[in-house]
């Protein structure tokens, strides 16, 4: 597992060079909060980053339901079992297994790995707007139905789980680019996707943290060329 901080942000990086997966610790005083949880072999990785911290584990935020994203959860849970558990309310469905869709959503298929074991149950639901620590709650649905991503009001740094990935290159996730292809490949709603990530552009971070590939500080410039490069696509798709 690889680390690297940028002030109150620790990325944890498992297979970098391979399959990068992220998950990301946000410092908070002297407690500290784990955004996402990786896969399930990375419970000991991620305990062992928390108790180097010196910091008390109290949230666990996941910003959404694929396994990739909540893989270690229940080994976490058991090991720290005072932290709250937060995912979206749309998303508390997903991670229980039901792939179902609300008549009001775009009725295309939930994809990528959902979990189907998943013992933990979330204690917190968050909406659009809500706080959680220093993190802002954005609602991005696209990947899956209820993503969220988290703006640190602090620094402006922006974790936005896989509403993009910098793997091969800044993307939006629902634009498939073959070299670096399943996280658009895992996308529910492309066209969601996108007005997502569009709409995160507008909130000009400082850092963009995703869930695979590296962080990329003053990403302004980059996502306004991966929204157009996604655009592209989607128009050209279209035509066909």
């Amino acid at each position: 597992m690889r680390v690297i901080q940028r002030k109150y942000l620790s990325q944890l990086t498992f297979m970098p060079k391979l399959f990068p997966v992220n998950c990301y610790l946000v410092e908070e005083g002297e407690s500290i909060t784990l955004v996402d949880a990786a896969l399930p072999y990375g419970a000991a990785g991620i305990s062992k980053a928390i108790e180097d911290s010196g910091k008390r584990l109290t949230r666990i935020v996941l910003t959404h339901a694929h396994e990739d994203h909540v893989g270690a959860l229940d080994r976490l849970k058991v090991r720290y079992p005072e932290a709250k558990v937060y995912i979206s309310k749309r998303d508390a469905r997903v991670l229980a297994g039901d792939r179902t869709l609300q008549a009001d959503e775009p009725q295309t298929k939930i994809r990528g790995s959902v979990p189907k074991a998943i013992k933990t149950r979330p204690d917190i639901l968050v909406h659009e707007g809500d706080s959680i620590g220093s993190l802002l709650v954005i609602g991005t649905p696209g990947h899956t139905p209820g993503s969220i991503s988290l703006l640190d009001t602090r620094t402006r740094a922006l974790l936005a789980g896989d509403s993009f990935h910098t793997r091969g290159g800044l993307t939006v996730t629902g634009h498939l680019r073959w070299i670096f292809p399943f996280p658009a490949m895992a996308t529910w709603n492309k066209e969601a996707a996108l007005a997502s990530a569009s709409k995160l552009a507008d909130y000009q971070p400082t850092l963009l943290a995703t869930g695979h590939g590296e962080m990329l500080t003053d990403p302004a410039e980059e996502m306004r060329k991966a929204l157009i490069a996604a655009k592209h696509q989607m128009k050209m798709d279209q035509g066909n």
